[in-house]
């Protein structure tokens, strides 16, 4: 076959080819024109109960409104996400659809490190310090931190503290909970933080009678030390309930008052 007859053939077949895609295509995208949202798929990413599949459902149906039996490409995902992100527990969602009519949402919750008591209600704080209210239907078991809270914060408040001083408590206490976390030690034996009426901080063993005066959630590597300090040197010299309280909030002191 000549060549000139070979290269007209060549030709011949990749413009039939390109057609028949460009025909595949349009039927593809015609089918999915009319095809219609047929129901909703929800994914929880991570291991927290703060939100449900069916918790999801009723924000689409609250918020969003009618949605089985709407036209794929008028699903406004984009609205969808900002509804749902508007949530106080959820961290990120994700929307999006598939030829066979399905609404798929993907979320990921909010992860508290501490929780807040503050009179008769209490609210979360995660690693960013994102101040979100209590959940009804799941509680994270986390420290918690009550008493004279230097907080501003109602009962439904979401976000971030509205003063500098108030989010660079919350940090302190954020870190404060994340040191005693990588020691096992502080961790298991500090079961109770409370904010006296001058706004020290006061950690309380699981043992013993002291009560230790921690200050500001500030210098916190060198405030452990002096418990711990505490713990070594000065508490076997002394019998049990010798001491009632332990200030450690100074700079290379440990100030222990009888009881």
């Amino acid at each position: 076959m000549k060549k000139g007859l070979r290269y007209t053939l060549f030709i011949a077949v990749v413009a039939v080819f390109t057609a028949v895609m460009a025909l595949i295509c349009s039927f593809v995208q015609g089918k999915r024109f009319v095809t219609t949202c047929s129901g909703v798929d929800v994914r929880i990413k991570d291991r927290f109960e703060f939100v449900k599949k069916t918790d999801v459902e009723d924000y689409l149906n609250r918020y969003y409104g009618s949605y089985v039996g709407q036209r794929l490409d008028s699903v406004d995902l984009v609205r969808i996400e900002s509804m749902l992100d508007k949530q106080s527990a959820v961290l990120k969602s994700e929307a999006w659809t598939t030829r066979d009519g399905v609404l798929h949402i993907e979320i990921s919750q909010r992860e508290p490190v501490v929780r807040f008591q503050k009179g008769g209600y209490g609210f979360y704080a995660d690693d960013r310090g994102f101040i979100f209210p209590l959940q009804s239907n799941y509680t994270s078991l986390v420290p918690v931190v009550d008493g004279n809270l230097p907080l501003a914060v109602e009962a439904d408040f979401k976000g971030e503290p509205a003063t500098e001083g108030e989010r660079n408590w919350v940090s302190g206490v954020l870190e404060m909970v994340r040191f005693m976390q990588r020691s096992r030690t502080w961790a298991e034996s500090i079961v109770q933080m409370h904010v006296d009426s001058r706004g020290d901080l006061i950690l309380i063993p699981r043992e013993g009678k002291e009560r230790f005066i921690f200050g500001y959630p500030s210098d916190i590597p060198a405030k452990f030390a002096r418990m711990e300090e505490y713990y070594r040197y000065i508490k076997p010299s002394k019998p049990e309930g010798f001491y009632s309280s332990v200030n450690v909030k100074y700079n290379g002191q440990v100030i222990c008052r009888e009881k």
